[in-house]
């Protein structure tokens, strides 16, 4: 039997198409198809227009004509941020909105798989927690010289500072091993048995001397201390927002939460649930907001004994430090058949590549040399996110000559940056995600919003490409803003390719970097949970992933913005991706 809510919708449909039957030929003008196909305009118009909702007009406001003969009965109309959808049908959405609840559950539950790896482990004095100077590696099976694609097992045990053994896991290793004068590295696999035993596991890609390294980023008593911490506060990252007075300017206080009793200005996504807030200043409008800059506030949530787990000293420390390079040989194996060439879905693997020759070759797929230009020829290529993927954009600037750079008329490090190039007509735009920004310089916020609203409003085809990289930003904060950030996302690309589902959208992980800078606020193990939450959420969809994670590894770089020859081999992905 049908729905009572089947029944409305077929009374709605039925009712809008009496109302456009009867008034056709007398309300609209006669050139109605030709305004139609010759105006663009409406739409640009659409956040001016008022929140009301017609009742009975169900299926959205999707198409033009629709529009036009709405405008033309001169009733109200409801399109706040591009989603075209009546409230009175909520079975038949265009962007189907996901419930509060629901999100909070969704939410709920990756923070309970993220709780699961990373116990709680308190400890009473620095010297009951992990060693790097005390604890032993040991090669399993020891040879003088290996052979070219073989497996090295390393089998670590892990010890406190007094030698007594370890009985729990947890620890936050790094394995890379590296042949630093044939321009090559691979990250090493790290399984823990959650008994103080590790094994690690490298596989021997390249033949020649290969130097081992295994390095305790956190000892696992650091690790239950970030993430404790983590989910204390979000007041370690502060922001100063600058607000237009006339002629001059009016600072408050700003952030992503606020406990205070003054009146305050929200900006609020009421679909998405994300906010931002700042200290309403007197006599000043909150839409007057337009720059913004941060600074760290002097506020710890780690005890001073967990503060010292994260001195200069005891962060990276080298556990294989006494061990001399091996010799890996060919071992007249023959050359292994040339993999299928990268494409979405394939199967990712740990490591999931190797460098050589300065060159990013992964494991379960190839990648050819790709004449950019040729490439993008037609394309409209959208960089949406944070510096790392920027630098994408300033490596497209400098390596395709006839793409030029239009001037959008912005200012400050996060301003838009659009290039055109009309011989082969490519477009290339980089965006900044919506808040949390840091950046110590004032930058604008005058046209900022969240990158699920942009990818709304993307009509997508076959030669549209979407690269979205956020993460970094992120980290100094309670991790479920970023969860409920990648979740939105996630929505936004789902409905775009149902709409358009030859668009070609791609995950660019995020970038290891500086080991010794800021660890509450910015260690590579906030990095690494993200890293493990952003491939949890976008397992289900058809999405290309750049593992740029493993490949910052794999170059040993510590660096946020890694050098241009990384940024062409992740380059180099996509190009594969794509032609």
């Amino acid at each position: 039997m049908p729905s009572s809510a089947q029944h409305h919708e077929k009374r709605c449909i039925l009712l809008l198409l009496i109302i456009t039957l009867t008034t056709w030929n007398r309300i609209l003008p006669k050139n109605f198809k030709e305004e139609t196909h010759s105006s663009n305009t409406w739409w640009l118009q659409s956040k001016a227009l008022t929140s009301s909702s017609p009742q009975f007009l169900c299926m959205g406001l999707n198409n033009v004509y629709t529009l036009k003969l709405w405008t033309a009965l001169k009733l109200p109309i409801s399109l706040p941020h591009w989603n075209f959808f009546m409230k009175s049908c909520p079975e038949a959405p265009l962007n189907p909105v996901v419930s509060p609840r629901k999100t909070e559950l969704r939410i709920k539950k990756i923070m309970e798989k993220l709780d699961q790896l990373i116990p709680n482990r308190p400890f009473t004095h620095v010297t009951s927690t992990t060693s790097a100077k005390q604890s032993r590696a040991t090669i399993l099976n020891p040879q003088d010289t290996y052979c070219r694609g073989d497996q090295l097992d390393v089998l670590l045990e892990v010890k406190d500072h007094l030698g007594r053994r370890k009985q729990y896991g947890g620890d936050f290793l790094r394995a890379r091993m590296s042949s630093p004068a044939l321009k090559a590295g691979a990250s090493g696999k790290v399984t823990d048995f959650n008994n103080g035993t590790y094994l690690v596991s490298f596989t021997l890609f390249w033949a020649g001397k290969v130097s081992l390294s295994l390095l305790l980023i956190h000892p696992s008593e650091g690790v239950s201390a970030l993430w404790r911490a983590r989910k204390q506060g979000y007041d370690r990252v502060i922001f100063t927002g600058q607000f237009a007075n006339g002629t001059s300017q009016v600072n408050s206080d700003c952030a992503l939460f606020l406990n205070s009793s003054t009146e305050l200005c929200e900006y609020l996504d009421t679909r998405d649930q994300e906010a931002f807030y700042c200290v309403k200043p007197q006599h000043v409008p909150c839409a007057a907001l337009t720059h913004m800059r941060s600074k760290n506030k002097n506020v710890s949530y780690l005890s001073k004994q967990e503060r010292s787990l994260f001195e200069r000293s005891n962060v990276g420390v080298e556990i294989m430090e006494k061990f001399d390079a091996i010799t890996v040989s060919n071992c007249n194996k023959k050359t292994a058949p040339v993999p299928k060439k990268c494409k979405f879905g394939m199967t990712s693997t740990v490591p999931s590549g190797h460098v050589w020759k300065d060159t990013w070759n992964p494991v379960s797929c190839s990648l050819a040399p790709i004449e950019m230009k040729e490439c993008l020829k037609g394309k409209f290529v959208y960089l949406l996110g944070d510096s790392t993927i920027r630098q994408w954009m300033e490596y497209f600037k400098s390596s395709i000559n006839t793409l030029k750079s239009v001037d959008l008329h912005e200012t400050g490090k996060f301003q838009h940056q659009f290039g055109v190039d009309l011989d082969k007509n490519i477009k290339i735009q980089w965006q900044k995600h919506g808040y949390p920004l840091v950046g110590s310089l004032n930058f604008s916020v005058k046209e900022i919003e969240y990158l699920a609203r942009v990818i709304d409003r993307i009509g997508g085809e076959k030669n549209t490409i979407i690269v979205i990289s956020l993460g970094q930003h992120f980290r100094p904060f309670p991790i479920d803003v970023f969860i409920q950030r990648a979740l939105n996302i996630h929505d936004a690309v789902q409905r775009l390719l149902l709409r358009s589902p030859d668009t070609m959208v791609i995950i660019k992980a995020e970038n290891i970097r500086e080991m010794h800078n800021d660890a509450e606020r910015f260690s590579d193990f906030h990095g690494y949970i993200q890293y493990l939450a952003i491939k949890d959420i976008f397992q289900d969809l058809n999405v290309g992933i750049i593992d740029a994670w493993d490949i910052t590894i794999a170059y040993g770089t510590n660096d946020v913005h890694p050098p241009q020859s990384v940024v062409k081999n992740q380059i180099n992905i996509m190009l594969n991706f794509i032609c």
